[in-house]
């Protein structure tokens, strides 16, 4: 077996099929009690399940509560967003939020489209 092999699994494991795309959601919160914001995760993770689109991966939020992000991902940015848009404009912490629809694997060149909510 060589390093790559060993590093990355052999080329039959390797994922085949279109690179995986990203949704991120940017919101400012302004709190530290963070019900709110596992409640909104809830919705979003059954949104993307129940619409087949991919998987909610986390969330990421700061200590002090000022902002946070979502992080969903699956073969179609667009249809996640789809799915999600009706759960984040119900939201009342997601005024002004932006999404990031990252259309491949993060990169410099990778192709994006940003979407801001309105205030």
């Amino acid at each position: 077996m060589g390093l790559m092999s060993k590093l990355f699994g052999p080329k039959e494991s390797r994922k085949k099929g279109p690179p995986e795309q990203e949704v991120e959601v940017h919101f400012s919160y302004g709190s530290v009690n963070f019900q709110h914001l596992f409640a909104l995760e809830d919705l979003l993770r059954h949104a993307v399940t129940d619409a087949g689109v991919g998987h909610y991966e986390g969330h990421d939020a700061a200590q002090d509560g000022s902002d946070g992000y979502y992080f969903m991902y699956g073969p179609d940015a667009e249809a996640i967003y789809r799915a999600i848009d009706p759960v984040l404009k119900a939201s009342s912490f997601m005024s002004g939020a932006t999404i990031t629809l990252w259309f491949g694997p993060r990169r410099w060149r990778t192709p994006k489209r940003v979407i801001q909510l309105p205030s």
